[in-house]
């Protein structure tokens, strides 16, 4: 539960059991039923030089079946495999007297028939599974086929429907069929061999699967008796006719079909075909359409705040329904590291996931809940409240950046404990000696992220913690220091204060929770601003107060509208924009299944998953999108990194001198457009899609999942040779204006932002900060700062060889600084990117840090907005 995009990276492979272990590379022969039956040869038995396979793994994708028939086996009178002192091996009863035999093989219901065949594609279902990282998939996906009369052929059945969303990563089940669970290979007749991979492939098909037969081995013989009616001088008669034939033992591998475009025609040919007959439709494909994607209101929140405030154990508490016992028990779940666990702190993002129905809260103390998909199902029609836990440490700064920018989220919940007077830096000893000639600086962390929440103009909430060991005098100056802040930045608190009860188990939110949080998110809506009214909870993790009040909020909370393309600036001064844009924020490996991806598209190592957010648009399955921007190449064919970058050292300047940020300047002028740079951008296709876990088909705007991707490199490039997908890139699909005049995203080399609130003397030109974009974190140095109303307010470096080597501009310089204005005022800022290329949108929010120093806490920065982008 700590990650929606953790899984198991090593699934169960599949592997076969006729390949010894100890020999992996051993070839063998594997040739398809429809070969060997044209050619008339088959693989014997003593070509492998075994007598019985391993026992069936419980668990994995391969599966033993003594046959797939939907009906009763034939009584045999004879059989090589049989193993003396057993019951047969064939599921039905030998007979040795052939008088005995019931002359007619008895007629099967229809029902236990349609039963059987539900229950062997569900088995189906869960061998794919085993080997996807994934495993977790709705039971109302599976839609089972409706079997034709028994008169008629079971072939008609056979129509490959559109795959199971959750399969594409699967690398398919392993089939041997007429072998026992024991590894006993008992065989089939060639009748009830061609039977059984016929149901096979209806199984695989209504999956969206297909199967392909790897061997086919003779195993040994029978001999059974069959009727025969003869027709003599108008008497009829029934004699017993002896038979006997081969036993076969199959093994087919039941792949994903990845070629959807084939799966869509032929379902649409098959309802065509049914029209035109006047039939019905073998395949229920009623359930389909709901699985596309999810139509769920979305909610993400992100938990902001210093460290020790109780961050976690909230999180856990909303998400288990579990009290903490003031030692971390209710955080647990969340915790990736063995160090988080032995600190208490934590040092990297967890995800959570809690669903909202008509006021039941369906997180995992629900009986009936056990993953994800779970609360996908029963919150339709509801909420999804999609929460991220970040650090609060200083030292792990980045993460807080991380959980407030890159996840874009709606609303962001800080957490304060109720009494502060600990939450310091000092307390901490961060990067400290602590020892007597030493005093560690104090700086209020509470204040730091208060401020830090409120400029970033987002919606947001407080949540005050550790009630319970909270003591008066300590609570009165936590909440007049958050509400004097909240105050003076223009916005209004409202507290919400809590009931004593204790609530252990608290499977529903309290109506009089809910009837407490109406007003507020009716003044809310009143004043058609989310971001005028805070609302300020005060709870307690270990007794349970509050928590039905946060539950209330969380779900009444007002969504933001969808957001669209032209949302930051209108189409007039941003008109190339993609026709959708999803940033990512982490990437992982990407099993490729064994059977094939999209046509052009090579298997190998292109494969990789994405996680993010998507800004706008949508994106579906099969789709053609392009990924960047990448390192560019030089003519030599090599991709320049950082190292091949202009760095202060390499002019031999400091770093802070003006005339290094000119020749900086100077040599970014010379690179060529965007536009122009080949292999900035790779083409790829969609081949998965996860929405918060939910495999669905399509994402829409403003949703967060994993993309899995296959990446276009070409029949001459190498999969080595493959720059490495990072955090701050973007997946798009290029517009029909772009793909009609062949223009391609621009990527930037810096940009210029206005920030409202800009401390002039902190910040200077030739001043290396961090730069934080969507989901970009990246180095930058300030070029130009122009503040309006002081004259012309200019900072940059002159052009001229003497600005250059900065001897004579001292006095320049020194009556700069005299004009230069203390108060914070609105300032128009340029930076350069110093390493990588970028892909920012116009009117993006952007932060700037300078960085921590042991008098700072390291979240002081200015929050600006992007006016304009550097090509």
């Amino acid at each position: 539960m700590a990650s929606i995009f953790t899984y198991d990276p090593d699934p169960p492979k599949v592997s076969s059991p006729w390949i010894p272990p100890a020999d992996p590379t051993k070839s063998t022969p594997s040739t398809s039923f429809t070969k060997a039956e044209l050619h008339g040869e088959h693989d014997l038995l003593s070509d492998y030089g075994v007598t019985k396979l391993e026992a069936e793994p419980q668990e994995g994708p391969t599966e033993y079946k003594l046959h797939l028939l939907l009906r009763p086996r034939r009584a045999f009178t004879y059989m090589s495999t049989r193993i003396k002192g057993k019951k047969s091996n064939s599921g039905t009863p030998q007979i040795d007297n052939a008088a005995a035999r019931s002359p007619a093989t008895p007629i099967v219901a229809p029902q236990p028939r349609q039963q059987r065949l539900q229950h062997l594609t569900t088995q189906l279902l869960w061998r794919m599974q085993q080997s996807s990282p994934y495993h977790a998939a709705r039971s109302k996906e599976l839609v089972i086929p409706r079997l034709p009369d028994d008169s008629a052929d079971l072939n008609a059945a056979i129509q490959l429907a559109p795959l199971i969303p959750g399969l594409e990563e699967s690398g398919g089940a392993l089939y041997e069929i007429g072998v026992s669970d024991d590894g006993t290979l008992v065989g089939l007749t060639k009748d009830e061999m061609n039977e059984s991979l016929t149901t096979l492939k209806i199984m695989a098909a209504s999956l969206g699967c297909t199967v392909e037969v790897m061997r086919m081995v003779i195993v040994g013989e029978c001999e059974w008796v069959e009727s025969a009616d003869l027709v003599d001088s108008g008497d009829t008669a029934v004699r017993q006719v002896p038979r006997q034939d081969k036993l076969w033992v199959a093994e087919a591998m039941v792949t994903p079909c990845l070629k959807q475009s084939d799966s869509a025609e032929s379902i649409h040919e098959s309802k065509s075909q049914n029209s035109a007959s006047g039939a019905k439709p073998r395949q229920d494909t009623a359930a389909i359409a709901s699985r596309g994607k999810s139509t769920t209101t979305q909610l993400r929140v992100t938990l902001t705040g210093p460290t020790t405030s109780g961050k976690s154990s909230l999180l856990g508490t909303l998400s288990t329904g579990t009290l903490d016992n003031g030692r971390g028990k209710s955080r647990l779940s969340l915790l990736k590291h063995r160090h988080e666990m032995v600190s208490g702190v934590t040092s990297s993002i967890a995800q959570e996931l809690v669903g909202y129905k008509d006021g039941t809260i369906l997180n995992f103390s629900q009986p009936d809940i056990e993953s994800w998909i779970d609360i996908h199902d029963q919150a339709q029609d509801g909420r999804l409240l999609f929460v991220s836990d970040s650090g609060g440490h200083p030292r792990y700064r980045r993460t807080v950046l991380r959980g407030l920018m890159n996840w874009a989220p709606h609303w962001s919940i800080l957490c304060i404990a109720a009494d502060d007077s600990e939450q310091s830096f000092g307390a901490y000893g961060l990067s400290v000696h602590q020892n007597n000639s030493v005093e560690v600086p104090y700086v209020d962390l509470v204040k730091a992220h208060l401020t830090l929440s409120l400029n970033l103009d987002v919606p947001m909430a407080v949540v005050v913690t550790k009630m319970d060991i909270a003591s008066k005098i300590g609570l009165q100056k936590t909440l007049i220091k958050v509400l004097s802040a909240i105050k003076d930045s223009g916005r209004v608190p409202k507290i919400l204060k809590p009931d004593q009860k204790e609530h252990k188990e608290l499977a529903e939110i309290p109506a009089s929770d809910r009837s407490q949080v109406k007003p507020i998110i009716e003044a809310m809506e009143d004043a058609n601003s989310l971001t005028k009214i805070v609302p300020i909870v005060l709870t307690s993790a270990m007794t349970g107060s509050g928590i039905g009040l946060v539950h209330a909020l969380l779900e009444s909370l007002p969504m933001p509208p969808p957001p669209t393309s032209h949302d930051f600036v209108g189409a007039v001064l941003n008109p190339e924009q993609p026709k959708s844009l999803f940033h990512i924020d982490d990437t992982y490996n990407l099993p490729i299944p064994q059977g094939s991806l999209a046509d052009g598209l090579r298997t190998g190592q292109n494969g990789v998953i994405v996680s993010g957010h998507l800004r706008f648009g949508s994106l579906t399955v099969g789709e053609s999108i392009v990924v960047g921007p990448f390192p560019a190449e030089d003519e030599d064919g090599k991709v320049s990194g950082p190292e091949d970058r202009p760095s202060p050292s390499s002019f031999g300047l400091s770093i802070s001198h003006p005339a290094s940020a000119e020749l900086a300047r100077i040599a970014m002028k010379n690179a060529v457009s965007a536009s122009e740079i080949a292999g900035e951008w790779l083409k790829a296709e969609v081949v998965s899609i996860r929405n918060l876990r939910l495999p669905v088909r399509t994402l829409e705007a403003g949703q967060a999942g994993s993309i899995g991707l296959v990446l276009d490199l070409g029949k001459e490039s190498s999969p080595r040779e493959m720059s490495r997908i990072r955090r701050g890139m973007v997946l798009a699909v290029p517009s029909k204006h772009m793909l009609d005049t062949g223009l391609s995203l621009q990527a930037a080399s810096g940009f210029t932002a206005i920030f409202e609130e800009f401390v002039a003397a902190s910040l200077a030109v030739g001043t290396l900060v961090n730069v934080y974009v969507a989901s970009i974190r990246a180095a930058a140095r300030i070029s130009r700062i122009h503040h309006p109303g002081y004259g012309d307010g200019d900072q940059e470096p002159g052009n001229t060889t003497t600005d250059e080597l900065g001897v004579f501009s001292l006095n320049e310089d020194m009556e700069m600084e005299a004009q230069r204005p203390v108060a914070k005022t609105s300032a128009e800022v340029t930076l350069e990117l110093l390493h990588t290329r970028e892909w920012i949108e116009m009117g993006s929010r952007a932060i700037i840090l300078e960085g921590g120093t042991q008098d700072r806490s390291g979240l002081e920065g200015h929050v600006g907005k992007v006016v304009e982008i550097v090509d």
